[in-house]
């Protein structure tokens, strides 16, 4: 009796297994019948934005159905997380995050949605270093020469970043910890008036996006000493790493990546995972991300959460041990 009883609960639980399947698959073939949103967590203008202006139109081409581009700015990308996070689960919402995706968590104590259960990963489309630049006048033409003069005057060098618990705030604060050095962090609100200011001489050093800064670079308003990839950027190949440049394991990336609601059905994470790796390796769009500097990636589900799980960590770690918080 029990036997017939346990076979006919592995049957009921076997056919539900089978139905869930077959209903995710059939869903993903009449996926997408209406315009597909994409969140953009950041404001018109900056690279993220940059981004998804270059992959929806060529992912609505290929979905057959209109992308979009829906900008949620504010809290660091946390509104656009949120909405996302509390859109329905059919497919037709999805995020395209940035590198606070996984500084949030480490320095938001009270975040309005649970970043690893509310958010499911589809895609990481580029990472995109940042470029340690200077104010041409200053004598600094190296990383050593920075920690040469920083290690002699402790805090007495300014760096710049876009804001508090911003990608470039994070990157100072890093090559502090690693460096052994004490800078001074000076927030402005935005990566423009940033690099206004260094360029202008009245803070000497930026953490900058590499995309940004990129024809001040070639214009010679500013001096970049270094990249925060963990190689050099094709766009600046004769600029060496901050890694090679004096300190071993020095990597700090802007990246983007897609996510979409948690409960959205597997196979259409898959498809439209597939899209997009197909999307970013097309030569037009390949060659426009890589003139903002990015490294074209187009990666799996299953990449993504290893990456965005190992990036947390790292966040995590360095605010604890500094004592960096948003609260």
């Amino acid at each position: 009796m029990n036997r017939s009883r346990n076979f006919n609960r592995v049957r009921v639980v076997g056919a539900a297994i089978a139905w869930m399947l077959a209903s995710s698959v059939a869903m993903a073939q009449a996926w997408p019948s209406k315009p597909v949103k994409l969140v953009v967590s950041y404001p018109p203008g900056g690279t993220v934005d940059a981004v998804a202006r270059v992959i929806a139109p060529r992912l609505s081409e290929r979905l057959h159905q209109p992308v979009v581009v829906d900008n949620r700015a504010g809290a660091g990308g946390a509104i656009g997380g949120e909405a996302v996070a509390r859109s329905p689960a059919d497919g037709y919402t999805l995020l395209l995050d940035a590198s606070n995706h996984a500084q949030n968590p480490a320095l938001r104590s009270k975040m309005p949605f649970d970043t690893l259960r509310d958010l499911v990963p589809v895609s990481l489309l580029v990472k995109v270093p940042n470029v340690l630049v200077v104010t041409p006048s200053t004598p600094y033409r190296s990383v050593k020469d920075l920690l040469a003069q920083a290690k002699a005057k402790p805090g007495e060098i300014n760096f710049a970043s876009s804001g508090n618990g911003s990608a470039q705030h994070l990157a100072g604060e890093l090559f502090q910890t690693m460096g052994a050095v004490r800078l001074t962090h000076v927030a402005y609100k935005g990566g423009g008036p940033a690099l206004t200011d260094v360029m202008a001489g009245q803070v000497p050093v930026f953490f900058a996006s590499l995309a940004s800064s990129l024809p001040y670079i070639q214009s010679e308003k500013l001096r970049a000493i270094a990249v925060t990839g963990k190689t050099r950027s094709p766009v600046l190949p004769q600029l060496p790493t901050v890694a090679e440049s004096g300190l071993p394991g020095y990597e700090v990336y802007e990246w983007n990546a897609i996510f979409a609601p948690r409960g959205t059905p597997p196979a259409v994470i898959e498809r439209v995972s597939t899209e997009l790796a197909a999307v970013v390796q097309e030569p037009a769009v390949k060659s426009r991300l890589e003139a903002m500097g990015a490294e074209v990636i187009g990666s799996g589900p299953a990449e993504l959460e290893r990456f965005r799980r190992a990036e947390i960590e790292k966040w995590a770690r360095l605010a604890k041990d500094n004592k960096i918080s948003l609260d």
